[in-house]
C-alpha cells in the first residue's frame, strides 16, 4: 500500500461523513495520486468496519464493472466489489427517499443467494451454480460520494464501490431452471423504455462474476458465506433518476421489479 494509516483512515472518515449528509467529496485520486487498488480496499474496510461497529449488519456483497456497458459508462475497466448492510435492502414496489443518495442511478442485476459457502482460490462458474439456493432479478441504487468527473477505479473502490441499495423483486429460480446468459430486461422510467440487456453481458454468464469475486475473497483470506447476496453486475448501463421517477424493469420468464423514488 502507499497510504499510510492514518490517511486510510481520515478519508473513510471523509466517506462517512458524506455518506451521512448525501454529500459528495472531491477525488481521491486527484489528491493522492499515489493510492493504489490495496489502498481503496482498506479505506473501504475501514467504512465497513465502523459501520459494523455501530450495528449494522452484512447481508451480502456486490460485484460491479463487469460488463461492457458499465466498463464504458465508466471508463472503468476492471471488476470491483462492496459491502451491503441489512438496512439498504428494499421489498419490490418500495418508495424510496431519493435524498439519502448522492448521484443517484439505476442499474439492472441478477440477485445469487447461497445456499453454501464459496471459497478461492480456484472458484469456477460451475462452483457457484452448485453453491447456489436461488437466483433473483435485482435493482442495484448507485450512490456515489466521490465526485464523478475523472474518477478511477481507487476512487470507486473506496466509496464501497458506490453501492446504496438493491431492490429484490421477480420470480426467483434456481439455476438449473433456466439459461442464465439469456436473462433480458428491459429497463423503464416513467413509462418511457431506457435501457436493454442480456445478462450474457457480465462476463459471457452471470455466475462468472461470483467465482470472481469468490476468488479474489481468497486473496484476502475470507469466503462468501452461506446465506449471502451476491449482487453478479450489471447489464446495462446505469440510469439516472430523480424525485417523482418511477422505475419498471421487466426479466421475461423471470417477472418485474418496480419502485419510486419520492
Amino acid at each position: 500500500m502507499s497510504l499510510d494509516d492514518g490517511t486510510i483512515r481520515s478519508i473513510a472518515a471523509e466517506l462517512a461523513e458524506a455518506d451521512r449528509t448525501h454529500g459528495v467529496i472531491p477525488r481521491i485520486t486527484a489528491r493522492y495520486p499515489e493510492a493504489t487498488i490495496e489502498d481503496s480496499y482498506a479505506i473501504q474496510g475501514v467504512w465497513r468496519d465502523t459501520n459494523l461497529a455501530a450495528g449494522r449488519r452484512i447481508v451480502g456483497r456486490k460485484i460491479g464493472l463487469t460488463s461492457k456497458a458499465m466498463q464504458a459508462a465508466t471508463g472503468i475497466t476492471e471488476p470491483d466489489y462492496g459491502v451491503m448492510f441489512d438496512d439498504t435492502v428494499y421489498e419490490n414496489g418500495s418508495a424510496i427517499a431519493v435524498d439519502q443518495f448522492s448521484n443517484v442511478r439505476i442499474e439492472v442485476e441478477l440477485a445469487f443467494v447461497l445456499k453454501d459457502p464459496l471459497e478461492g482460490p480456484h472458484c469456477t462458474l460451475f462452483d457457484v451454480l452448485r453453491a447456489t439456493e436461488y437466483v433473483t432479478p435485482a435493482l442495484e441504487v448507485l450512490n456515489s460520494h466521490i465526485e464523478l468527473e475523472g474518477r478511477t477505479i481507487v476512487d470507486t473502490i473506496s466509496d464501497n464501490a458506490a453501492y446504496g441499495g438493491m431492490v429484490l423483486g421477480g420470480i426467483p429460480m434456481r439455476p438449473d431452471q433456466l439459461d442464465l446468459r439469456w436473462v433480458s430486461a428491459l429497463l423503464y422510467r416513467n413509462e418511457t423504455i431506457e435501457e436493454t440487456g442480456v445478462a450474457a453481458g457480465v462476463l459471457n454468464h452471470p455466475a462468472t462474476g461470483v467465482a470472481w469475486l469468490a476468488n479474489k475473497f481468497h486473496q484476502h483470506g475470507a469466503r462468501l458465506e452461506a446465506g449471502e447476496i451476491i449482487l453478479a453486475g450489471s447489464f446495462t448501463r446505469p440510469m439516472w433518476v430523480s424525485r417523482d421517477d418511477s422505475v419498471l424493469c421487466d426479466y421475461n420468464r423471470m417477472g418485474t421489479i418496480t419502485c419510486r423514488f419520492v
